[in-house]
């Protein structure tokens, strides 16, 4: 075991790889409450069951397809990197696709299992590097901004922080309502447990949120904490049942735009990891080709099992931050999610209260992309600022991604830079056109 993970060679231990794969699970531990809530769109109410995901099963699929994904990712590209069901790609499934344009869950997972199917062709080709390059480094930071923007403003509109406002659309909520308090309280709570740079932040300021909500009668104390595994039977292979109502061009955007965001979300946060661990060689990532692989089967399992894309999470920086530098360490938070299957009754106490401070922090991480966007070439900037502005203010991520790689050819054109465009980049922008022309029907 020891020589397979070359401990010798990367100076690391099973102790040291231990607590920090126990650091790397509370660090992302909860996405196993948030990705309940966000698929069976909690925090809307008056929706028929039909469109609403079972929280139990969506729980029991989040632990498995993190368990599975960190678990080839461990073994098959030997990296300290944990996987799980992505940030803003649910909300993306849940309030774009579901919500929005009205497609079945079970189709939308049909589509998240085509993505991740079509991610392993592209891994096993060079078709992988092409499509990194063709798109602009500016576009791939301002889709994670936008993303950013819009599941902080899903957490606030749960929360009642930010209501519908008749006059301007929208507008601030009653901050005297106690669940609305509630939240914000968490929101400080993490905010400062961030600064205080403190491990698992973002899942203390959960606990501590929820702690407040029952010491103070507004959530109902749980009536157990440990329990029998919930039942996979309602998500379980839904992802076969629509496959015949992927063929549409509205269904086309989403495959594409899953596929897209989780591709870059997955190859920035493996760089990002493998750079602080000291892993990378020659400014290149050794076996990116294996650890592209382990995430891009674990979309297609996650998918079966009923939930939204699974991704590498930028939050095992924390575990290689704690000594992390080998595959046994997510082998290790693969363990730990395995042990959480036996506690979702804590599933009664997150609310959208509980859940606002989680969205609203990582949103802020993903913001910080802004910072990579050259703002002085307008011709870079314009379709940067629709993608990133379009998402919340039309609540689709996909209408962001859309717009911008619409006017990216534009603008490039106009500023007698369209050579430098990728023809890839050209196809998209046709496709888009399409898509808007469909729903404009």
């Amino acid at each position: 075991m020891k020589k397979y993970f070359r401990f010798e060679e990367l100076g690391t231990s099973y102790r040291k790889e231990f607590i920090a794969g126990l650091t790397t699970f509370l660090s992302m531990a909860y996405i196993l409450f948030v990705n309940p809530s966000v698929l069976s769109l909690s925090d809307v109410k008056d929706l028929p069951d039909s469109m609403r995901m079972d929280q139990g099963a969506v729980f029991t699929a989040t632990a498995l397809a993190a368990a599975l994904g960190s678990i080839v990712m461990g073994v098959l590209g030997r990296y300290p990197i944990s996987l799980a069901p992505g940030m803003g790609l649910n909300a993306f499934f849940a309030y774009t696709v579901v919500l929005t344009m009205g497609i079945p869950w079970q189709t939308a997972l049909t589509g998240v299992m085509i993505s991740g199917v079509i991610f392993i062709l592209l891994t096993l080709t060079s078709l992988r590097e092409k499509i990194i390059n063709s798109i602009p480094i500016e576009l791939k930071m301002a889709v994670g901004a936008g993303i950013g923007l819009f599941i902080s403003f899903i957490g606030m509109k749960g929360a009642g922080i930010i209501v519908k406002d008749d006059a301007t659309f929208v507008g601030l909520g009653d901050l005297t309502n106690p669940t609305t308090l509630l939240a914000v309280f968490g929101i400080v709570i993490t905010i400062v447990l961030m600064v205080l740079r403190v491990n698992a932040a973002v899942f203390i300021g959960m606990i501590v949120t929820a702690v407040a909500g029952m010491a103070f009668g507004l959530i109902d104390t749980p009536k157990a904490v440990v329990s029998s595994v919930p039942s996979l039977d309602p998500t379980f292979g839904a992802a076969f049942q629509n496959i015949g109502d992927i063929f549409t061009v509205k269904m086309l955007v989403v495959i594409l735009t899953f596929l897209f965001v989780d591709f870059f979300d997955t190859a920035g946060t493996m760089v990002a990891v493998a750079s602080q661990a000291g892993l990378m060689k020659d400014n290149k990532l050794p076996r990116a080709g294996r650890a592209l692989l382990a995430d891009s089967s674990a979309i297609v399992v996650g998918a079966v099992l009923g939930t939204s894309s699974t991704t590498a999470y930028v939050e095992s920086t924390a575990g290689v931050a704690a000594g992390g530098r080998s595959g046994f360490t997510a082998i290790v938070t693969a363990a730990f999610f395995l042990v959480a299957l036996f506690f979702s009754p804590l599933l009664a106490v997150v609310t959208p209260a509980v859940t606002a401070p989680a969205l609203i922090t990582v949103g802020a991480l993903m913001v910080s992309n802004l910072g990579e966007i050259n703002w002085k070439e307008f011709e870079v900037a314009v379709p940067a600022f629709f993608t990133v502005i379009m998402m919340p203010l039309t609540y689709s991520i996909a209408t962001g991604i859309a717009v911008g790689f619409i006017f990216y050819p534009i603008t490039m054109l106009c500023s007698k830079r369209g050579k430098e465009v990728h023809p890839i980049m050209y196809a998209l922008c046709i496709i888009f056109i399409l898509y808007f022309a469909f729903l404009a029907e």
